[in-house]
Parts: structure tokens; C-alpha cells; sequence
């Protein structure tokens, strides 16, 4: 009798072991969850989705506080703010590779993307609020020291301005940037599944809870100051790169019957009068996308044609007015690999 209970003692303890293995290699081999943070980030949303054990939420916030800390205009200790107010500050990395890249995409673009352009944005940001625009000689005031020909950073990581006044706004590419930086944390953490969405500015890599490419949505170029309007023109099903979006339609001023976007050119000082509504750039990463997707609402719709199909490296989906004011798209060619499934009838989202 006790050598029959030792032998099922045993048996029960070879079932709970054989039990127990079965158990962790199930857990082993069960794919990892599908993580989503969100929060506020540069007086904007983010939201990102990445495959993960562990939620990363922690540390990607710490790397944003970093960011933030060179690039915010709105945090007095940042980088660019003690810039701008001409102290003697060392560069950080942040900022030395936005600067770099803009001063190439600036020269690429002869000037239609500009980060020195600061003083005019606020010259007519003031007057778009208070009804009083700036006047040519204003204008041609505020010319005198906008130009990224007229700024550079030393091999020390020194910037050097030709005139004091003259002020960097890296808002049109640093949001880009910063998906750039949190995609590349994921990365680093293992990470091949993920979508980092940043005020509309996205990268994206490998396949969504889905096991699909991501969908992303281009809004209707529609009036919408309040930005309430979210009908979607197109969806884009994408992998491995980053998409940026730059438009007017949320952003204007009516004056005497005649309307004004808030997109400047630097290189006449005024605002823009062209016809395409939204630029949506797709690239290898969000900070070019972002830059790109700025100069090409600057440059409107002949000149950003010209300029994207000279380019292997972009593509593009302009929204735009026609002759009879009405909504026409233009797209490169390389942009249907990206939309080959969009007539898909699942509900369009970013997901």
C-alpha cells in the first residue's frame, strides 16, 4: 500500500512538472501584447502602438522631456529658447541634427523651408490676431534678418548669426524629429511592430494588431478652424517610413473678402496664395517628411511638382483647388504602392 501511494505521488508529481512546462513554453511562445500610451506632448496629442512585453510609456516621456529641453520654444531653459535670446549655449544633439538637416533641406528648396523665418511668423501671427497685418515696410524690416544663409553652427556647436535679432522657429520640422527619436527608442528595445503618431506626424514600422500595414487617414481639406471635421480623403497603408502632412485649411484669415493662410514664405516675407489645400510627404524618416511637407506648401503645386518628381526619395499627395475651385489631387506615382488598399471597407483609423 505505501509503495502503491509512492508511486502515484510520483506520477502526480511528473503530470504537475510535465503540466508546468507546457504552461511557461505556451507563455514563451505567445506573442508579445500590442502596448498604446497616449498624453500631451509640445501643446499637442500623441499616440503610440508598439509590440511589447513591457509598456514603455516611462521611458519614452523621459526621451520627449529631453527633446523638449532642446527644441520647445515654449520651455524658457530649452536649447533653441537660450539661442534665440543670444546666450552663449552649446548645441545639444537634438538640436545639432535638426539644424544640420534644415540647413540641407533649406538649400534643396532654395529657401522655401526656412527655420529663420520666426520673425515674420510672428509679425503676422500678431496681425492675423489682431486684424492689423504688417505693412512692405514692416516686412521688408523683418527681411533684413531672416535667411538661413545668414546663421550657421560651428564644428563646436556654436550658432553664429549675422545679426542679433535674427531667430530660429524649428516647429515645422521638430515634431517630425521627435517621432523620429521615440521610433528609434522603440528600436532599440527590440521593438519591430510600432506606430508613433505625434500631432498628426507618423512613423510607422512593421505590422499593426492586425497583422496588416498601418493605416493612416489624409483628413478633407475642409474649413475647419476648430478642427472638428474628420472625413478622410484617402488612407494610406504603409510600413518602414515616416509620412508628415502640412495644410491650410485649418489655419487662415479673412481680410476685405480675400483669404490668407498662415503659411509664410520667407522668401517674400507674405503669406502664400497658392492653391494646393494640404501636402501629405511620405519618407524614410518623419523629420524629413515634416520639412518637406512645409516647403512644398510654400513653393504650390508647379513648383512642389517640379521638385518631388526630380526626387527617387519622396512621395507625395497634394490636395489642391483647380481652375474652378474645386478639390483635385495630385499624387506621384510611387504613392499607389501606398493606397492600393484603400477602398478597403473597414473603417479608416489609425491603427
Amino acid at each position: 500500500m505505501e509503495r502503491k501511494l509512492k508511486h502515484n505521488l510520483v506520477w502526480v508529481v511528473v503530470l504537475l512538472a510535465a503540466t508546468l512546462l507546457i504552461l511557461v513554453n505556451h507563455n514563451h511562445n505567445r506573442p508579445a501584447p500590442y502596448q498604446k500610451d497616449s498624453g500631451l506632448v509640445f501643446g499637442t496629442v500623441y499616440n503610440i502602438t508598439y509590440q511589447h512585453k513591457e509598456n514603455l510609456k516611462a521611458e519614452i516621456e523621459q526621451e520627449l522631456r529631453r527633446f523638449d529641453g532642446s527644441l520647445s520654444p515654449f520651455n524658457d531653459t530649452a536649447t533653441i529658447t537660450r539661442i534665440n535670446r543670444n546666450e552663449a549655449v552649446a548645441a545639444d544633439t537634438f538640436f545639432t541634427r535638426v539644424f544640420r538637416r534644415s540647413m540641407e533641406i533649406s538649400q534643396e528648396t532654395g529657401g522655401a523651408f526656412d527655420i529663420t523665418v520666426a520673425p515674420l511668423v510672428n509679425a503676422w501671427g500678431f496681425g492675423f490676431r489682431e486684424g492689423t497685418f504688417p505693412d512692405s515696410a514692416r516686412v521688408d524690416s523683418l527681411l533684413q534678418f531672416v535667411g538661413y544663409r545668414k546663421v550657421s553652427l560651428t564644428d563646436e556647436g556654436r550658432i553664429v548669426k549675422q545679426d542679433s535679432r535674427l531667430m530660429l522657429d524649428c516647429s515645422a520640422v521638430a515634431k517630425g524629429y521627435a517621432v523620429d527619436v521615440v521610433a528609434r527608442l522603440l528600436v532599440s528595445k527590440g521593438v519591430q511592430n510600432f506606430m508613433v503618431d505625434i500631432g498628426g506626424e507618423v512613423v510607422v514600422g512593421g505590422q499593426n494588431p492586425q497583422g496588416a500595414r498601418w493605416r493612416i487617414g489624409i483628413n478633407k481639406p475642409v474649413d475647419d478652424s476648430l478642427s472638428l471635421n474628420r472625413d478622410l480623403q484617402t488612407v494610406l497603408h504603409v510600413s518602414g517610413v515616416g509620412i508628415a502632412t502640412s495644410g491650410n485649411y485649418r489655419n487662415y484669415y479673412y481680410r476685405d473678402g480675400k483669404k490668407y493662410a498662415h503659411t509664410i514664405d520667407p522668401r517674400t516675407g507674405y503669406p502664400v496664395q497658392h492653391s494646393i489645400l494640404s501636402a501629405t510627404v511620405i519618407a524614410r524618416d518623419c523629420m524629413s517628411a515634416d520639412a518637406y511637407a512645409t516647403a512644398f506648401m510654400v513653393m504650390g503645386l508647379d513648383e512642389a511638382v517640379r521638385f518631388v518628381e526630380a526626387r527617387s526619395d519622396l512621395d507625395a499627395y497634394f490636395i489642391y483647388a483647380d481652375g474652378e475651385r474645386k478639390t483635385a489631387v495630385y499624387q506621384t506615382q510611387g504613392m499607389e504602392r501606398y493606397l492600393s488598399e484603400a477602398l478597403s471597407t473597414a473603417p479608416a483609423s489609425r491603427e
